[in-house]
C-alpha cells in the first residue's frame, strides 16, 4: 500500500470582511496516496479552489492540520505545482523559455528536461514559439510542463481545462493521464464537470457548500484506458451525479460572492 503524500485533518478556513465572517471550510479530512489522482467536485462557493491554495502553501490563515510528506506546508514549495484555469505564460518568452522559467537553458540537465517535457505535453517543433502562436489548449501544456519541471511531489490544477473547448479539452485529458502514468505525480484536479471528474480520478470528492465540507468520497474502480461511451463508465458516472444531486446549492450573498 502507497504511503500518505498528503494528509488534511480538521482544516478549518474563514474570511472575514466588514459584512461579518464567512466560514469557507468546515472540517476538512482526506489522506492522499502517492501517485493517486483525485478530483474534487461541487458548486462554486464551496471551497474547492481555497483548499487547492492552502495546499499550494498560498493560503496559511486556517486552522487544523495539512501534512506533505509528514511536513506542515508553511508557504509556496518546488514540491507543489499549481496549475490556473489560466495560462498565465510570460509573452516575452518562448515556449522552452516559458517551461524553464528562471532556469538556464544552457544548462545541460535543464536543457535535457526540458526537452523530455516538450515531447510529454506533444510540443516539438513549437520549442521557440511565442505565446501569441500558441491555442489556448498549447498554452496550457506550457504551463503543465513548466509546473513539472521541478518534479513537484503533487500537483493541483484548478479547473485548468475549464476554459477550452470540448475537443481540445478532451484531448489534454488525454495528454494530463498520459503523463500522470507515465510520472506518477500525485494530482489534485478541481472542476465543475461530472464527465471529466470520472474520467480522470481513481477517487471522486464532492464538496458540499457555505461552510464547504466533504459530504462524500467515491472511488471510481475502472481501468484505465476510459470509454466514456462504455456501460461501466455510464453507470459510475450515474452514481456521481445521484450524489452530486444530494449537494446543497448555497444561499445567492451578494456581499461575498460566490467565488470562494
Amino acid at each position: 500500500m502507497a504511503a500518505d503524500t498528503l494528509v488534511i485533518e480538521r482544516l478549518n478556513r474563514t474570511f472575514s470582511s466588514p459584512a461579518g465572517d464567512v466560514a469557507a471550510l468546515s472540517n476538512i479530512g482526506l489522506k492522499v496516496k502517492k501517485g493517486e489522482f483525485i478530483t474534487l467536485i461541487g458548486p462554486s462557493g464551496c471551497g474547492k479552489s481555497t483548499l487547492l491554495k492552502i495546499v499550494a502553501g498560498l493560503d496559511s490563515d486556517y486552522s487544523g492540520t495539512v501534512l506533505l510528506n509528514d511536513k506542515p506546508i508553511e508557504g509556496p514549495s518546488i514540491e507543489k505545482g499549481f496549475i490556473f484555469q489560466e495560462p498565465r505564460l510570460f509573452p516575452w518568452l518562448t515556449v522552452e523559455k516559458n517551461i524553464a522559467g528562471n532556469l538556464s537553458l544552457k544548462d545541460p540537465k535543464v536543457r535535457a528536461k526540458v526537452d523530455e517535457l516538450v515531447a510529454l505535453v506533444r510540443l516539438k517543433g513549437f520549442e521557440k514559439s511565442y505565446p501569441r502562436e500558441l491555442s489556448g489548449g498549447m498554452a496550457q501544456r506550457v504551463s503543465i510542463a513548466r509546473a513539472l519541471l521541478r518534479n513537484p511531489e503533487v500537483l493541483l490544477l484548478d479547473e485548468p481545462f475549464g476554459a477550452l473547448d470540448a475537443f481540445t479539452r478532451a484531448h489534454l485529458q488525454e495528454v494530463l493521464l498520459d503523463i500522470w502514468q507515465k510520472n506518477r505525480t500525485t494530482m489534485l484536479f478541481v472542476t465543475h464537470d461530472l464527465d471529466e471528474a470520472v474520467f480522470l480520478a481513481e477517487r471522486v470528492v464532492i464538496m458540499n457548500p457555505r461552510p464547504g465540507h466533504i459530504r462524500t468520497v467515491l472511488p471510481i474502480d475502472l481501468p484505465f484506458p476510459r470509454k466514456r461511451a462504455s456501460q461501466s463508465f455510464q453507470e459510475l458516472r450515474r452514481k456521481v451525479l445521484s450524489e452530486f444531486e444530494k449537494v446543497e446549492e448555497p444561499a445567492v450573498d451578494h456581499d461575498h460572492g460566490a467565488g470562494i
